[in-house]
């Protein structure tokens, strides 16, 4: 064993990472290893940064990985704290931004709980945004998506090939898209995996 202090049993080895970029509120990542954790992972904001809390003898790309599902974790657990509608439109107005030049301006973006068979709607001719609330407590790239998707239809309404032009723009669509369809797929489902004992 090292007779580094850090490396002592049950003394976390701190090391500060940088996680994925996911917009503004992209936080430093450190990263905490510890002889005495054996299994679990757990992340927690901690000022400007978020902790994450791993097994020391996990490797690189395992630390990696696990880094990445916290984050989303995180993400989910921080966007239960539902964002009101003025929230909402300051999002909107922040993806059009990013994403399509500052083109779409919706006069009106709220929730509503109406929309049990789609995520989201638009009205061009109002320029009226409307999101499911079974969107809340997703994580906040999924509900980007959503809202990146409706902003787009102020400038293109039907999906055809220039729509999805842009939405090229945003970086996470398909992996947006693919945890819609995981959910939908899962609301389909009689029973829960292991929901009988297995």
């Amino acid at each position: 064993m090292s007779a580094d202090p850090l490396h002592r049993a049950g003394t976390p080895q701190r090391k500060p990472t940088t996680p994925p970029p996911s917009g503004p509120e992209a936080s430093v990542v450190e990263v905490r290893r510890s002889a005495r954790r054996r299994r679990t992972v757990s992340a927690y904001r901690e000022g400007d940064r978020v902790v994450v809390l791993i097994p020391a003898r996990m490797s690189e790309a395992e630390e990696q990985r696990w880094v990445g599902v916290m984050l989303d974790k995180l993400a989910a657990q921080e966007s239960k704290r539902i964002l009101g509608d003025a929230e909402l439109a300051e999002r909107a107005e922040r993806l059009s931004a990013q994403h399509l030049g500052g083109r779409a301006r919706p006069a009106s973006v709220r929730w509503v709980t109406n929309q049990n068979t789609r995520w989201g709607s638009c009205t061009p001719a109002e320029g009226s945004i409307r999101l499911s609330h079974r969107l809340q407590g997703m994580p906040e790239y999924v509900v980007d998506y959503v809202l990146l998707h409706e902003l787009a239809h102020l400038l293109v309404p039907g999906h055809g090939p220039d729509f999805w032009r842009l939405l090229e723009a945003y970086p996470r669509t398909e992996r947006a898209r693919g945890y819609l369809e995981g959910v939908a797929a899962a609301g389909r489902l009689p029973h829960a995996p292991g929901a009988r004992g297995e």
